[in-house]
């Protein structure tokens, strides 16, 4: 099982970067190349989703990215530090004026997600939040002679 993880600071302009290496390294892992777009935009929209939470919440920790490699699959973690990061959560990302714009906008970041990859996990606790999203990995082409 091959890992490569990244960590970046919460800023937006790191969120393409993330995008360029998940969509990468998943060509390298086999995913086909119909689904690297969808790998692309996945990986965007949870880096964007993270980034939002730390900045909302004043959380200067680095988002983390794991892109893990495995025997028949290639799976993706996006990580944030946001207590409770899931929607209807208590800490959920609601502005501080008690608007309901930075929830509306999570949901719908996680809507797009779950969109885009069949297999998706969201999980929340009071450390932090993980999106867990994995895509099949096609056999490596034996080359003829």
């Amino acid at each position: 099982m091959a890992t490569v993880e990244l960590r970046f600071s919460a800023l937006p302009e790191h969120v393409r970067t993330a995008r360029l290496v998940a969509a990468a390294v998943a060509r390298r892992a086999g995913v086909d190349e119909a689904v690297l777009d969808e790998v692309r935009l996945a990986v965007g929209e949870a880096c964007t989703r993270a980034v939002g939470l730390h900045q909302s919440s004043g959380i200067s920790a680095p988002v983390h990215v794991a892109l893990i490699e495995e025997e028949k699959q290639f799976s993706i973690e996006v990580g944030d530090e946001s207590p409770g990061s899931v929607p209807g959560g208590a800490a959920s990302g609601a502005a501080p004026d008690g608007s309901d714009a930075e929830t509306e906008e999570d949901e719908m970041g996680l809507a797009v997600i779950s969109g885009l990859v069949d297999d998706v996990e969201v999980i929340a606790g009071e450390h932090g939040g993980l999106i867990r999203m994995s895509w099949p990995t096609m056999p490596p082409a034996v080359a003829l002679p």
